[in-house]
């Protein structure tokens, strides 16, 4: 089976990630990839790494043609605008951007500052997230793409939740760290590199968008997620600050993030004794759809700190989107995704 699949605003760092899995996806055939500032360019004058992998360049999206399946890599806001043209353009969508993610009106509005424009389409699309949402997207036809940050945020969490650990009533924090292609390829001021090199800025101390996914996704509502920027290219790393059931013990943490990942193709448990890798590190998982999770007790005081690293623009975008087409599609779920990362980097 080879599936024709078109990408819409192929230019920009999370469109040309897709576009680098897809290439080498063994079901895929690279029908358009679109770019209204760079049509008419060659792919590899904007993604320097795809030189001598591919002669395709981008076209305007006036020129869309019926394909397979859709991804869309577009600007927050804008695919929202064009949904139903979308549709008409492809049985299947898979859409890295924040337009579809919630399904809740009222909480789009909440988080987003403004009312969603294709209200209509909020809850027709599965939340991209294959390990809390794997059995919706077998049957869907419409995937939303995931917020980096809450995805880190649920990969800690998760195992804590759905073994029922998590002491109610406590608050959880969620320190997250963040590198600076989370921004995207649009400059600035924060972006200028004598500002941001070398840097550690709180940005979205509170408050951050991506708190919504979480609260939808773990049905958790006393979460808070603190945004930190760091110096760093590539990667996420989020310390969940929780509180479990008094007398909760290492062995029952073990026992949940064991259950809730050991059949997980992209999850590895990170939690050695000894050793310079033995916590979850974005770095070492650049270029790659892994999630590296662990975690730590406080017996003392019932306080874990659940951790989860991943590369933003793989896990956190597009990596997790190939991954749900994989699964809503049929194919071998690690297809077009097999790259560990890199050691050193």
């Amino acid at each position: 089976m080879s599936l024709k699949v078109s990408i819409v605003g192929a230019s920009g760092y999370t469109g040309g990630e897709a576009l680098r899995l897809l290439l080498f996806h063994p079901g895929v055939e690279i029908g358009q990839v679109t770019s209204e500032s760079h049509a008419g360019e060659y792919v590899y004058q904007q993604h320097p790494n795809l030189r001598k992998r591919t002669q395709l360049q981008f076209v305007s999206q006036a020129t869309l043609q019926p394909c397979d399946v859709l991804f869309l890599a577009l600007p927050h806001g804008e695919a929202q605008k064009q949904i139903e043209r979308y549709q008409a353009v492809a049985p299947r969508i898979v859409d890295l951007s924040a337009d579809f993610r919630l399904r809740d009106g009222a909480l789009y509005q909440r988080w987003y500052g403004e009312p969603h424009k294709a209200p209509q389409h909020l809850g027709t699309f599965t939340y991209g997230l294959p390990e809390v949402q794997r059995e919706a997207m077998r049957t869907t036809k419409y995937i939303s793409g995931v917020g980096c940050n809450a995805t880190a945020s649920i990969l800690a969490l998760l195992p804590l939740m759905k073994a029922g650990l998590l002491e109610p009533g406590k608050p959880i924090i969620v320190d997250v760290k963040t590198g600076s292609s989370e921004g995207g390829q649009s400059v600035n001021p924060g972006s200028h590199h004598p500002e941001k090199s070398h840097s550690v800025r709180a940005y979205a101390p509170t408050g951050h968008r991506h708190t919504a996914e979480v609260i939808q996704e773990l049905g958790l509502t006393d979460v808070h997620l603190s945004m930190t920027a760091v110096d760093l290219v590539r990667g996420v790393l989020a310390a969940a600050h929780a509180f479990v059931r008094p007398g909760t013990t290492d062995k029952e943490l073990w026992k949940a993030f064991r259950t809730a990942y050991s059949a997980e193709p992209f999850v590895r448990i990170v939690k050695d004794r000894t050793g310079l890798h033995r916590v979850p590190d974005p770095k070492i998982l650049a270029g790659s759809n892994y999630a590296d999770v662990g975690f730590e007790l406080d017996p003392a005081t019932n306080r874990v700190v659940a951790l989860a690293a991943i590369d933003n623009l793989m896990k956190g975008a597009a990596g997790s989107a190939v991954q749900a087409m994989n699964v809503m599609c049929g194919f071998d779920e690690t297809s077009g995704l097999e790259f560990p990362g890199l050691h050193p980097i």
